[in-house]
């Protein structure tokens, strides 16, 4: 089959779906992964094809949320945001118009592009599938993933179907044009998701059922499949300085915030270097989109490195808890020590305390030094941390998240 596997948004966007397309090239189909330029050799890497997606508003999107955050949540803030993402949306619709190949078999959805794409491929009349790396059908087991975790009860529907309402809401103008571009009669984004429940469209999510149970109130064709992780070069070799550092002492503390941009890098710098001196640890920090740098003899500053194979290296990890990062700490099998700041990373910070893989949440807004301290002294210090990651990680490896998409997508072929 001829597939193409659509996705936006930051590194934790799109590393799982090179995993998943070198899956499914293994099993012979044509894959081709089409995402952001600046994502093509992180895509491209071992042969895989890729094409650009054009639109790329997410670096807006995120900055209009740091400054939500940053202006104490303020009205004005909030009408901001909600405008990034409207243009956003707008801006993704072009894309999108050009990234579903009409010529495709099958089309893989990731949760930003769904609500468009799966409108082009019907258009083109091209099969969809949904490949999400979190949860958006309403549920009272949990509430919606951009909502902090809360007991299960049936408010936890209400709250999702509110968010997902809101949602449809944001998208209103680029279904407008998206409808204009095609020539068709224009249905509001609610209707149309309406319709993709009754037609119970298929959706595969790539988590585990160890950290996320599959819902039982969930309707037919929401599935849970197990993580897809990134594909990894097999001739990739590690920097010297890396090695060294690795080899010159205990494990250390692994930090880093991924694409998250924080209002002060430079002070979140000082405050890691301040905390790993007060907790005796060692580190190696991961500069990210921040650009963040922490200098002394204990600690080590990088740039991008495969989480699979760094994170095993350590003793713990501290990290934003988005779904990619969340992800690889648990597959590492090491304590995390989460610093939520926007969207579902609270969500997935929770759920590590709920695992019991963690000592708690430290949302960024009230991080100091001596909290951090604190945490990492409980994550590397209390055993029955590194016991549950180990025994979540044992879990993990058994499960085969790219092999189930690939067997229904084998299931599809005429």
């Amino acid at each position: 089959m001829r597939i193409d596997i659509i996705t936006a948004g930051t590194t934790g966007s799109v590393a799982p779906y090179t995993g998943l397309g070198h899956r499914l090239a293994a099993e012979g189909h044509h894959v081709e992964i089409v995402t952001h330029a600046k994502f093509a050799s992180t895509v491209t890497c071992c042969g895989m094809r890729s094409r650009p997606l054009e639109a790329d508003p997410f670096e807006e999107l995120i900055t209009a949320h740091n400054r939500f955050r940053n202006a104490g949540r303020s009205p004005r803030a909030l009408h901001d945001m909600a405008r990034a993402t409207e243009r956003a949306a707008v801006r993704l619709v072009d894309g999108l118009l050009t990234a579903v190949d009409p010529k495709a078999d099958l089309v893989l959805l990731s949760t930003l592009v769904a609500p468009i794409g799966r409108v082009v491929a019907r258009y083109h009349r091209v099969r969809s599938m949904g490949v999400f790396l979190q949860p958006d059908a309403p549920t009272s087991a949990f509430p919606p993933c951009v909502l902090p975790w809360r007991p299960p009860g049936y408010g936890n529907r209400l709250r999702a179907r509110a968010v997902n309402a809101l949602t449809d809401t944001l998208y209103t103008a680029a279904g407008r044009r998206l409808h204009a571009r095609l020539g068709i009669r224009h249905r509001s984004l609610h209707l149309l998701r309406r319709e993709r429940e009754k037609s119970r469209w298929p959706i595969w999510h790539g988590y585990s059922r160890t950290v996320v149970p599959r819902p039982p109130d969930w309707r037919p064709g929401l599935r849970v499949a197990g993580y897809w992780w990134p594909h990894e070069c097999p001739s990739w070799q590690p920097p010297s300085a890396v090695t060294d550092f690795l080899a010159a002492g205990p494990p250390p503390v692994f930090v880093g915030f991924g694409s998250m941009m924080p209002e002060d890098p430079g002070r979140l710098g000082e405050l890691t270097a301040r905390a790993l001196r007060r907790a005796g640890l060692r580190g190696i920090v991961q500069a990210g989109w921040a650009g963040l740098s922490v200098t002394g003899d204990d600690v080590l500053t990088v740039g991008s490195l495969p989480h699979g194979w760094l994170l095993p290296r350590t003793a713990a990890v501290v990290h934003h808890a988005g779904a990619g990062t969340t992800a690889a700490g648990l597959r590492a099998g090491v304590p995390a020590v989460p610093v939520p700041l926007l969207t579902d990373q609270p969500w997935w910070a929770a759920r590590l305390v709920r695992l019991g893989v963690s000592p708690g949440v430290l949302p960024h807004d009230a991080l100091t030094s001596e909290r951090l301290a604190a945490a990492l002294l409980r994550a590397t210090g209390e055993r029955r941390f590194a016991e549950r990651a180990g025994e979540v990680a044992g879990r993990l490896a058994r499960e085969d998240g790219a092999g189930a998409v690939a067997r229904a997508v084998a299931a599809l072929e005429p």
